[in-house]
């Protein structure tokens, strides 16, 4: 299994990009969000993989975030979703999101998603029911707040982290930190901590 590839990013064509790996070029299918994070051309990346073997094909997916693997994983567990759709599923919302929309039960954000039918909603929000964690404040609540301006702090409480935790982190970021920079920034210093 190929779990990690270090390398020179040559070519960036959504979703796929090619990694040179010391001479091999690896085609990898990413998804927007990890896209969009991306260095420039002919820059340093480091990326999680999951290798999908198929009859007809060796797919290889990048994520720059272990979280992002993990969840991709998660989605590839459930019936009726495939490596394409569950790409789909992270490239239409962020990690964060579907935390919150699985709290909530919200199939409508995720039928936003293209190829996401009514039927697959709720399939998925059915089968990832649990596997995010939600704090006890938010769980007791029956769902999770979501308040204006402070996004980051709402993403932390739905990735599992207590509210002490949520707010020192998000104190520690620059006021300028965009949200799913913040987000970023505040889980490596969680991890830190």
């Amino acid at each position: 299994m190929i779990g990690r590839l270090s390398g020179i990013l040559l070519e960036k064509n959504p979703p796929q990009i090619l990694l040179d790996v010391q001479g091999v070029g690896y085609e990898v299918d990413v998804p927007m969000s990890t896209f969009y994070n991306l260095p420039a051309l002919n820059e340093k990346v480091v990326l999680h993989t999951q290798l999908i073997v198929r009859e007809d094909a060796h797919l290889l997916f990048g994520f720059l975030t272990n979280e992002e693997r993990v969840a991709f994983r998660q989605l590839l567990k459930i019936s009726g979703v495939g490596p394409k759709l569950a790409l789909s599923v992270l490239s239409g919302l962020s990690i964060a999101d579907l935390a919150v929309a699985v709290a909530n039960k919200d199939a409508s954000r995720l039928t936003k998603i293209p190829g996401v039918g009514k039927k697959t909603a709720e399939r998925l929000l059915l089968e990832l029911q649990g596997k995010f964690a939600v704090s006890g404040a938010t769980a007791a609540s029956g769902a999770v707040a979501v308040a204006a301006g402070n996004d980051i702090v709402n993403a932390l409480l739905a990735l599992g982290y207590n509210e002490k935790e949520a707010d020192w982190a998000a104190k520690q970021l620059p006021k300028e930190a965009g949200v799913s920079d913040g987000i970023r920034q505040a889980l490596k210093l969680l991890s830190k901590a």
